[in-house]
């Protein structure tokens, strides 16, 4: 079974570095292509949703390596609430709609398509573990009435969201690491033991360690906090 994994990964990873390779008007007379065929096949059928998203990218970057490349990905719709997490050297592309992202600390962000920043096509098809199947959808679990934490599996960092009602609070114990929060929607305040801080939209805090936050708003409130994995503390 392990000789079979590692050959269909070298296969895919020779494929997807021949696409990526492509020459400019090799990859133009392809789009092109696929464009027009496209085109033609929803006249006489509905096109799949792959399919539909081929032609959202070929209208926003024209004649790009990364609009062929999008048949080797995985479409993923998240409803509000669900979160997907991503190992180190696994590709990704962001599509449309607003999420938050967290980063592991790391030496490099590498591009190779669907950007008009700087691209390094060669770093990124030796990198990339080429593993496949469809990534684990993460629902997070209720930390509170109105706080969802999201714990991937691995020791950098976990994720909170914190959604308020109008004229509710909540409070986020004190935890052995620094925290990061986000306010994205709303206003209110947080208080902790020497500051009490009016917060809204936009606005970016750092908590030390071992710190209790109380979060009130009159209105309505959303943020997230950032933070090292509980279960890495939970071990050292």
């Amino acid at each position: 079974m392990q000789d079979g994994e590692e050959k269909a990964k070298f296969v895919l990873q020779s494929i997807f570095t021949n696409l990526m390779t492509a020459s400019m008007e090799m990859t133009t007379k392809a789009t092109t292509k696929l464009k027009s065929r496209l085109h033609k096949e929803s006249q006489v059928r509905p096109l799949t949703e792959k399919e539909q998203l081929v032609l959202r990218l070929e209208k926003q970057y024209p004649a790009d390596i990364g609009v062929i490349a999008a048949f080797f990905f995985n479409y993923v719709k998240l409803n509000p609430g669900q979160a997907l997490y991503l190992g180190a050297n696994e590709p990704h592309a962001y599509i449309s709609g607003e999420c938050i992202e967290c980063m592991a600390t790391s030496d490099n962000v590498v591009r190779a398509g669907l950007t008009p920043k700087h691209r390094d096509v060669q770093t990124l098809c030796s990198m990339l573990t080429y593993k496949q199947g469809f990534p684990e959808i993460l629902k997070g679990f209720p930390l509170s009435p109105y706080i969802t934490r999201y714990l991937p599996p691995f020791d950098e960092f976990e994720v909170d969201c914190c959604i308020l009602p109008k004229g509710t609070s909540s409070v986020f114990p004190a935890v052995s690491g620094p925290s990061i929060f986000l306010v994205t929607d709303g206003e209110g305040s947080m208080l902790t033991a020497s500051h009490n801080d009016a917060v809204a939209k936009g606005d970016v805090l750092f908590a030390p360690a071992n710190t209790e936050i109380s979060i009130t708003t009159s209105s309505k409130l959303q943020l997230y906090r950032a933070g090292v994995n509980s279960r890495f503390l939970q071990t050292v």
